[in-house]
Formats: structure tokens, sequence, C-alpha cells
């Protein structure tokens, strides 16, 4: 993935990235527990705010609420 244009990611490419459904990704970010930005009717991702999100432990506290794939 090119550096530049891969920082951000789509829901599809994100999907794939965390290894979760699309709508379990649609609902974190509606809920606001995915670091994420509407743009017009799509959601974009910084690969890097996502990358700290995890090592932060985010991923965690999805299962802890119950979210899951």
């Amino acid at each position: 993935m090119d550096e530049k244009l891969g920082s951000i990611m789509t829901i599809d490419e994100l999907s794939d990235y965390l290894k979760i459904s699309r709508s379990t990704l649609y609902k974190l970010a509606q809920e606001g527990k995915v670091p994420c930005q509407k743009v017009g009717r799509h959601w974009r991702f910084r690969k890097e705010a996502i990358d700290r999100w995890l090592d932060e432990g985010g991923a965690a506290e999805m299962k802890t609420e119950g979210v899951s794939s």
C-alpha cells in the first residue's frame, strides 16, 4: 500500500485490516468508538490513529462492551 495514499483508509480497507465485518465497523464508527471522520456520506480512517487506538487498547474495550464481529 502506498504510504501517502494508504494513510487514509476506507471502511472496506479498515474492515480487512482489523479483520472485522463492515457492519461491526459501521456500528463502531457511528457510536464514536473508533477514531474516524465522516466525509460526506463516507467514513474515513487515518491508519496512524487506528494503530494508536489499537496500541492503547481500544479493541479490548470493544470486547468488554459486547461488540463482536
